[in-house]
């Protein structure tokens, strides 16, 4: 399997503030990986810094080859990273399916697959994007992401204000993506027990470096460990 991100001692904030610190990590094409850590520990900020968002102090970071820095923001999307924010950030003025098709690329995710996974969507193609339930707009915005067929996908808390039901089809839905589609993800998520199955590396980020790099079962195995860094959000 080839490594499709590597990123080394990488040091990144916002203006003068610096949010990261000495950050490494390697992911392989196909790989899965938790990002973990209390809030405010800068795990949306390194997702950020990966799609070209942050002040980037220090360090490298390479992507399929090539070196990130020198891709502009505005192209990362096409060179094979799908983001996901906590926002959603979906067109609220367009359907359903002009959302999914608006920057599709060509690839095997289009949208006979897209409504395949979601078939609510299917079902809300001709309703606007601020016609859509929490739940909905979150699988819009997943699809959405994935219509770009991207390398690697950044998942920014999915789950996050969502009601049980609709989070356990979202588990479902992200297991099918980090087992069976052969695309590398990065999943943040407050609560680390629902994805730690999922995905098969993790990264535990303490004041923006990163105390625990390697794979997720032992966090599993080893609940106070887990419960050191993360507290609450660890349960």
């Amino acid at each position: 399997m080839a490594e499709l991100l590597q990123l080394d001692e990488v040091w990144a904030g916002y203006g003068e503030a610096v949010v990261l610190e000495g950050i490494s990590l390697r992911l392989q094409e196909g790989d899965s990986l938790s990002l973990l850590g209390r809030n405010g520990m800068g795990k949306t900020s390194l997702l950020a810094t990966l799609m070209g968002a942050t002040h980037f102090v220090r360090g490298s970071m390479q992507f399929a080859g090539q070196d990130l820095r020198r891709i502009a923001a505005h192209a990362r999307a096409h060179a094979g990273l799908g983001w996901v924010p906590q926002e959603r950030d979906i067109f609220p003025s367009l359907t359903v399916q002009e959302n999914l098709t608006v920057a599709q690329t060509p690839g095997p995710w289009d949208l006979k697959k897209i409504y395949a996974m979601f078939p609510r969507l299917e079902e809300r193609r001709n309703n606007m994007g601020n016609q859509l339930s929490g739940g909905e707009q979150q699988m819009l915005a997943m699809g959405r992401a994935l219509m770009l067929n991207p390398k690697l996908l950044l998942l920014d808390e999915p789950l996050e204000g969502l009601a049980p039901l609709i989070v356990q089809e979202l588990l479902a839905i992200i297991q099918q993506l980090t087992q069976d589609s052969g695309m590398a993800v990065i999943l943040v998520e407050q609560h680390a027990r629902q994805i730690l199955p999922l995905t098969r590396q993790a990264l535990v980020l303490e004041r923006g470096r990163g105390v625990y790099l390697g794979p997720s079962q032992p966090l599993l195995d080893d609940p106070a460990l887990l419960d050191s860094w993360l507290g609450v959000a660890a349960h």
